[in-house]
C-alpha cells in the first residue's frame, strides 16, 4: 500500500531539474540578446561604419552568461 502512495507522490511533483535548466537557458538568451540588440542600437545611433560595440557587448554578454550559468551549477 505504501509502495502506491509513494509512486503517485512521485509522479505529481513538478521535473525541478527540467525547470532548474530551462530558465538557465532563458536566462543566458536574456542577457545575450540584450547584449546584441544593445550594441547594434548604440552602433546604429553613433551611425558607426564598424559594428564595434555590438561585437563588443556580444562577447561581455556571452561572457556574463557564462559566469552566471557557471555559478549557478556549482551550487
Amino acid at each position: 500500500m505504501e509502495e502506491s502512495q509513494k509512486k503517485k507522490s512521485a509522479k505529481k511533483e513538478p521535473p525541478k531539474q527540467f525547470l532548474k535548466y530551462t530558465g538557465m537557458a532563458t536566462q543566458m538568451a536574456v542577457i545575450i540578446s540584450c547584449g546584441v540588440f544593445g550594441g547594434s542600437y548604440i552602433d546604429e545611433k553613433l551611425q558607426n561604419g564598424t559594428p564595434w560595440f555590438t561585437l563588443i557587448l556580444s562577447l561581455l554578454s556571452v561572457a556574463l552568461a557564462m559566469f552566471m550559468t557557471i555559478r549557478d551549477l556549482s551550487k
